[in-house]
């Protein structure tokens, strides 16, 4: 059982997965995989048959669920975050130098995005809009470079796309620790290093948040703010994706 408890999309997401392993399995024995009670998995099930997920049923000896093999068509199910973690992962790359098959990958990507109703396109194109790729000065110390909060596209989405204010915790590189709430206005990729480029209404001008320094992100419900113009450097580009 599951150590942590899932919300509703991990939930189905890890039940799709356990169908697909097992081949026939029962709604108990799913409960014991995602750690979920018998009202829950009928729920998830429900849900997940109305997204076009055929799965079935057969009682008696030797029954149980099984998922029909020609359903798995499972990218409508990404969220715009995903996709845009995939396009940025292989935009950050390319830009690096280090991106093999990169055709194949542009060709696996352009499938995904055909898979995308209209609105998640448009909200992809929105995201797209606020990334930006540019090279690394040479005397910037990336030695002490750390992993990402796991949760900091989630906490973007409707940050950017709604243009609502961001709230984190921010630790420099002496190490001081503050909390910002901030204006997001643009990502920048200066491989390997990510920053979150926003406008500091407490100082009144654009700030670079490195984004492995930054934790415990949230947007907050509330008053919008303006785009803005961002002054980026010679060498940094926007990215065109869709």
């Amino acid at each position: 059982m599951y150590a942590l408890k899932m919300n509703s999309r991990t939930r189905q997401d890890a039940i799709i997965r356990s169908l697909r392993r097992n081949g026939t399995t029962t709604i108990d024995a799913l409960g014991c995989d995602v750690g979920a009670s018998r009202r829950t998995i009928l729920r998830d099930l429900s849900a997940l048959r109305h997204e076009g997920f055929a799965i079935h049923s057969e009682r008696g000896r030797g029954g149980g669920l099984y998922l029909d093999p020609q359903s798995l068509q499972t990218t409508a199910r990404l969220s715009v975050a995903e996709v845009f973690a995939l396009i940025i992962s292989v935009t950050s790359m390319r830009a690096a130098g280090s991106l093999p098959f990169s055709s194949l990958a542009d060709a696996g990507l352009s499938r995904i995005e055909k898979a995308l109703s209209s609105d998640k396109i448009r909200d992809l194109r929105h995201f797209l809009d606020c990334l930006y790729v540019g090279p690394l000065a040479p005397q910037v110390d990336i030695s002490n470079l750390g992993p990402m909060d796991p949760g900091l596209l989630n906490a973007f989405e409707p940050a950017f796309l709604n243009r609502l204010h961001l709230r984190f915790h921010y630790q420099d590189a002496k190490g001081n620790a503050t909390e910002r709430c901030v204006e997001p206005q643009a990502m920048l990729i200066l491989p390997p290093l990510w920053y979150l480029v926003a406008w500091d209404p407490s100082r009144e001008a654009f700030r670079h948040f490195r984004m492995d320094r930054i934790s415990k992100p949230k947007y907050l419900e509330g008053p919008t703010f303006r785009r803005r113009n961002v002054p980026f450097k010679d060498g940094v580009r926007p990215i065109r994706y869709v």
